[in-house]
This record gives structure tokens, sequence and C-alpha cells, in this order.
């Protein structure tokens, strides 16, 4: 392993974290959609919906702190010296890294999905 290939992963690392803190961001506005919904409509139909959204918003959110933390404590690994890192990154943190490259692409399909889920709902009740 070189050391450009550690600097890659590294950035990863950077580009996933900063993607978290973008759709934590964005659970937060599409939560503050949400209020104005409960504040418009009272039946039971938009109620149920609201709940729905609240759990899935709470999910997400915890999805993200777990992710993150993940994402964190693996780049740690790898802000150690490259000669300590390049002996050890040739077995299994590289597969440690694809499978955090294939949650956080998991996480984003999750969450475009759940944007787009809850813009036909809002659709529907705004």
């Amino acid at each position: 392993m070189s050391f450009s290939n550690i600097t890659q992963i590294t950035t990863e690392h950077s580009e996933w974290l900063k993607g978290l803190d973008f759709y934590k961001e964005d659970i937060h506005i599409l939560e503050h959609r949400l209020a104005e919904i409960v504040a418009k409509n009272t039946s039971f139909e938009a109620r149920q919906g609201v709940e729905h959204f609240q759990n899935q918003f709470l999910i997400q959110l915890n999805n993200i702190d777990e992710l993150s933390h993940k994402v964190r404590e693996h780049n740690s690994f790898f802000a150690k010296s490259p000669l300590v890192v390049e002996e050890i990154v040739e077995n299994e943190r590289l597969a440690d890294h694809e499978n955090l490259k294939d949650e956080y692409m998991f996480f984003e399909k999750i969450m475009k999905e759940l944007r787009q889920e809850f813009n036909i709902y809002l659709s529907k009740w705004m």
C-alpha cells in the first residue's frame, strides 16, 4: 500500500463525513417541514404519515451517528504513521474500508428513497 492510497482512503473518509453532516442537516430541514404539516392537518391519515416520518428521521439520525463513529474510528487508524499502517492495511483494513464504503452507499440510497417518499407525502398534505 502506498502513501497515495492511504491519502485516497482518508479523502474518502472526509467526503463521507461531510455527506453524513449534509444528511443530518437535511433531516432537520425535513423535520421542520413535517412540523408545518402537523400545524395544518389534523386528519388521522396525515397524522399516521407524521408518525411514520418522525420514526424514520430518528432512525436515520441514529444511523448517521453510528456510521460517523465507524468512519472516524477507521480514519484514526490511518492517521498513524504510514509505515505502521502499511504492514496491516493489506490484510484487514482494506476490506473494512470497502465494507464502510458499501454501508455509506446503502445509507445514501435509503436517504434518497426516504426523501422521495417524503416529497410525495408533502405534495399531498401541504
